[in-house]
């Protein structure tokens, strides 16, 4: 009875849906219709050119040689190869679900194991800085300062939870490449060792690996459009048949308890399932202080939200990494960036004028469906460009600390 279980709830959902589209067949037609908006106008740009490269550089072995230059900084401080430094850089340019394919890449040339896979998706799944920057400080928040405090709460929490990861698994398991610690060569040697083997390995041309390339990032690109539609449905269903008014009031009592404004709650509710639809509702609540606003914004950018949830678990199917770390890790991504705010926002915001919103002309947006790729790939050279300065202050350190002993 207990296998039937989950079934017989799955069907049930999916029966309910069915009947809440043939009672609301408008609202769901416009739901839709916005979610395919915002597949085609801001995912489809931003994220099928970094599939595509990401694939490029994972058969050339781009990313072996730079995770040879980096391993002797992300093992002993995340336990993940070098080569989750470079996935890290990628996918805190490009956003999620970034991180959830390349992780799922290594895998299958098996160059992670479970454990170290794990650790990787949950500090690698992050929102993009266009997103950040752009749409929720700019377009929602009508407040460009914010910026500031969303990057420090956002990405700050992430290298928390990723240092938190590193507890997470076996401690006795094997180093994966463990080319990086040969002895008697240089380090940059290793790195075009590892690169020349993963290129062997592959053994594709250069037409194959492009052709495969964009074959497998447009069946990605369009499961990633697919479930942002069905979210969207889905959201829209629920709140039409007053499903929604129950988990405003739960989250509302919740609120309360803990000494936060309820008003919180369609907000919170909302980046629960969509994070964009989150983050709108932040930017545009009642006339609350501005600090709980952002406080929720960062705890919905950190979230994810169930449609990229629901993203990274359609990424990850095939190999075995499980969900449930990735769930527990997204939920303390969010804590500690709701927490991060309210500990800075005196330090970070104090200068800034938080009293009245403030406008972006139009001519002063930062960015433009022209600049999102150029920034984007900026933005990771400049972030693997700092993990190799990292790297290498971190390796001096070690030589001298091992001196003076």
């Amino acid at each position: 009875m207990k296998r039937l279980a989950f079934p017989l709830i799955m069907i049930s959902g999916l029966f309910s849906i069915c009947v809440l589209m043939v009672i609301y067949p408008e609202s769901a037609w416009q739901a839709g219709i916005r979610g395919l908006s915002i597949w085609w106008d801001v995912l489809f740009p931003s994220l099928f050119p970094f599939f595509v490269i990401s694939e490029l550089l994972l058969g050339l072995g781009i990313v072996h040689f730079t995770g040879a230059l980096l391993h002797p900084l992300m093992r002993p401080v995340f336990r993940i190869p070098g080569t989750g430094g470079f996935v890290a850089a990628i996918s805190y340019a490009s956003g999620y679900p970034i991180g959830a394919k390349l992780t799922a890449k290594l895998w299958e040339q098996k160059q992670i194991s479970r454990d170290e896979g794990e650790r990787l998706v949950a500090f690698t799944t992050t929102s993009d800085p266009i997103f950040l920057i752009g749409a929720v400080s700019v377009g929602f928040f009508q407040l460009p300062a914010v910026a500031v405090m969303l990057a420090i709460a956002h990405y700050g929490a992430g290298l928390i939870v990723g240092l938190l990861m590193r507890f997470h698994g076996k401690s006795d398991e094997q180093h994966s490449g463990s080319a990086a610690e040969i002895s008697g060569r240089s380090r940059l040697r290793v790195a075009f060792h590892a690169m020349h083997k993963a290129r062997m390995e592959d053994g594709r041309t250069l037409g194959a690996l492009l052709g495969q390339a964009i074959k497998s990032s447009l069946q990605l690109i369009t499961v990633v459009g697919g479930l942002v539609v069905f979210f969207c449905v889905i959201l829209e269903l629920f709140t039409q048949a007053g499903l929604m008014v129950g988990l405003y009031r739960v989250v509302e009592l919740f609120l309360n308890t803990i000494g936060l404004p309820p008003e919180l709650s369609q907000s919170l509710v909302g980046g629960l399932f969509e994070v964009t639809l989150g983050a709108r509702y932040a930017g545009t609540l009642a006339p609350i202080p501005l600090v709980y606003k952002v406080a929720a914004a960062a705890c919905i950018l950190s979230w994810g939200g169930l449609s990229v949830h629901a993203q990274v678990v359609s990424i990850l199917n095939p190999t075995p990494l499980r969900y449930t770390p990735f769930l527990l890790a997204r939920a303390v991504h969010a804590i500690l960036a709701g927490i991060i705010v309210f500990v800075c926002w005196d330090l970070v915001m104090l200068h800034q004028d938080t009293a009245a919103a403030l406008m972006w002309p139009d001519d002063l947006y930062p960015f433009s469906l022209q600049t999102v790729i150029p920034f984007q790939f900026a933005l990771t050279l400049f972030i693997v460009l700092f993990l190799l300065l990292l790297t290498l202050l971190y390796i001096i350190v070690q030589r001298i600390s091992s001196r003076m002993r």
